[in-house]
């Protein structure tokens, strides 16, 4: 069965909307490893609309200048990317595609795929929601930053019942960033933490 992980920039607060006004004084080395261990290793890239549009709009174009992040822009480029949205895509982006129908049905269809490959979400909020309300996401990787953003939507939205997670691994970094992967508490002893995320380097301090 194919593993599903979520990773989410987030601030002290809970913040998850717009990191790019708050993220990037955070960015270091360490972080780059924790995202390419997460979505650079996968091969299919489960995404929302609007995180799907900002991908579109930013590594198409660093594959092509051939800099320094163009080697991840050509995995995640090559990746199957499926985009979950309500109104028609047209797509420019190789390897996009709509998802139709049902989407947990869709989901499981794709976790019960028998390659083993990891399938990856990157920020995309409301679809890790519904993910994680299904109990069909394996493992949820917060990079959680020192800042209080003080408004926009938050990660967990108030409800009548409570979400229990279990800490699977957690890791500083140098900026202060904390690296904290989670499982639904029901799941952590199911499967284990996959290797390539466990075994980042860990930082001094």
């Amino acid at each position: 069965m194919r593993k599903i992980v979520s990773q989410l920039f987030i601030s002290l607060d809970g913040v998850v909307e717009d990191p790019h006004l708050w993220h990037f004084p955070y960015f270091d080395d360490a972080m780059g490893v924790a995202v390419d261990a997460v979505i650079g290793r996968a091969d299919t890239l489960l995404l929302g609309r609007r995180t799907y549009d900002s991908f579109a709009g930013a590594w198409p174009e660093r594959e092509a200048a051939g800099g320094e992040d163009a080697a991840f822009a050509k995995v995640i480029g090559d990746a199957r990317k499926i985009v979950v949205s309500r109104r028609p895509l047209t797509f420019t982006w190789r390897n996009s595609e709509q998802h139709r129908g049902d989407l947990l049905d869709a989901v499981r269809a794709l976790k019960n795929e028998p390659d083993g490959s990891r399938i990856a979400i990157s920020g995309s909020v409301s679809l890790v929601r519904q993910l994680l309300a299904a109990g069909l996401l394996d493992e949820l990787n917060l990079l959680v930053h020192p800042i209080a953003v003080r408004k926009g939507m938050r990660l967990f939205d108030e409800a009548e019942t409570p979400t229990p997670l279990k800490l699977l691994s957690s890791e500083t970094f140098p900026t202060g960033v904390l690296n904290l992967v989670y499982a639904p508490a029901g799941r952590a002893a199911e499967g284990g933490y996959d290797e390539a995320v466990t075994h980042l380097p860990r930082s001094e301090g």
